[in-house]
């Protein structure tokens, strides 16, 4: 009656483990490992989640071929103007718009790479009248492109009101200048429009 609680429960415990072991184990029983702390289960909950590799050197190369990835899908998006894939910046109706309303027409500004390397020839060359016939071609160039982009951005901002008066217009007639200072061929994303197809 008076005999020690732990005599009595050490008796039944072969039996117990015998009969455990042949029948299913119920999800309410002792587990029989400790339980893990908070912060090691969350750790391995989120490695299970995430799929990351644990070793360092595998996930940054994993990281890499994602980066590539994205790259030759942005480069493809920028040859062949596929709006899901193109950078930021090229994104959305309004960028398009734009672009489509530069490349429909001629500008100077695109030729200025040509017409500058051309003037810096003319400009090295020891006669006096040429060196100055460069000059003058260089400041007729800045002003016809000064003259030109003032005209092309009150066009384009005005089309911009008139078709997109709901959307964000920020940077887009500065992105429209930028994009004349490029020679068609070498536009990017490349020109979906042919010159005098208005948009």
């Amino acid at each position: 009656m008076f005999r020690s609680r732990s005599k009595e429960e050490k008796a039944p415990t072969g039996k117990v483990t015998a009969d455990l072991s042949k029948q299913p184990r119920d999800p309410q029983a002792p587990k029989g490992r400790p339980t893990p702390k908070r912060s090691e289960a969350q750790t391995q909950r989120r490695r299970a989640s995430s799929g990351a590799p644990l070793d360092r050197k595998a996930a940054m190369k994993r990281q890499r071929e994602a980066r590539r990835a994205d790259l030759a899908r942005q480069r493809e998006a920028l040859a062949s103007g596929d709006e899901r894939y193109l950078p930021p910046r090229d994104k959305g109706p309004v960028r398009r718009f734009v672009r489509d309303f530069v490349d429909s027409r001629f500008s100077v500004a695109e030729y200025f790479l040509p017409l500058a390397v051309l003037i810096l020839v003319l400009s090295v060359i020891q006669v006096r009248n040429i060196q100055s016939l460069s000059l003058l071609l260089w400041l007729a160039v800045i002003a016809l492109i000064v003259v030109d982009s003032i005209g092309l951005a009150f066009r384009l901002k005005r089309q911009l009101a008139q078709r997109f008066p709901d959307l964000p217009r920020r940077g887009a007639v500065a992105y429209g200048l930028m994009r004349t200072l490029q020679m068609r061929r070498l536009r990017l994303p490349k020109p979906q429009v042919k010159r005098g197809e208005r948009p």
